[in-house]
């Protein structure tokens, strides 16, 4: 589903190159969790950012479905990414503006998904156990509550992907370990990849594979 190969990446810090990533390869199955782990600035968000078309490499490619997105022009990497992927951040990014029900709207108008959205809406709201706040604005909302409308958001286009860059930096521990075991459940069973960048080692425990990036390469870590 999901190949990368030989990924560099670097960035002019105050005149200095920072190398960040350098030849970084791996491939991914549908239906599999790998958590990305690495200290803070290895460059897990970079290689989200990569692996989604947000940010183009300076050399190497990345495969999805079948088609190298690198070498896309910026328009195509759009629509490839509105379609294609579903991303769930640490400060979950929910438009304040827009009550539960329309931040889930919003992806599936996007995609011109209009049959049928009610009942999406309906359904995944049932999933992530809020289908009494759908009414709710996002200030209204714990910030569980908010995650787990993000991951509702996120999968309601039935995205190939799955991008969770730090899911649970925002949490306490309990609500973090409950998010992790839904978003799992609702990426995994449904044949969808879920790659985790995380430096959470509960968060890293419930992955399939974890991968640690280490001086710009992706390293399979030791369970």
């Amino acid at each position: 589903m999901l190949r990368i190969e030989k990924l560099c990446k670097a960035y002019d810090e105050g005149g200095v190159r920072r190398e960040v990533l350098r030849g970084a390869s791996a491939h991914f199955s549908a239906g599999e969790c790998v958590a990305v782990t690495g200290r803070s600035g290895s460059g897990k968000s970079t290689l989200l950012n990569l692996v989604s078309g947000v940010d183009e490499p300076d050399s190497g490619s990345v495969w999805l479905e079948g088609r190298d997105i690198a070498a896309c022009a910026e328009r195509e990497r759009t629509l490839v990414r509105r379609a294609r992927i579903g991303f769930v951040f640490q400060f979950f990014n929910l438009i304040p503006s827009l009550n539960v029900e329309e931040n889930l709207r919003l992806p599936l108008e996007l995609n011109r998904l209009h049959r049928g959205a009610e009942s999406r809406i309906d359904e995944m709201l049932g999933r992530v156990g809020l289908a009494e706040r759908r009414q709710s604005f996002p200030d209204r909302l714990s910030g569980g509550e908010q995650q787990r409308v993000a991951i509702a958001r996120a999968l309601i286009h039935e995205p190939a992907i799955v991008l969770a860059d730090e899911p649970t930096g925002n949490l306490d521990a309990e609500t973090a370990v409950r998010i992790v075991t839904l978003l799992r459940e609702l990426s995994v069973r449904d044949g969808r990849l879920l790659l985790l960048a995380t430096h959470s080692e509960e968060a890293a425990a419930a992955a399939d594979r974890v991968l640690r990036l280490e001086r710009g390469a992706l390293v399979e870590a030791g369970r």
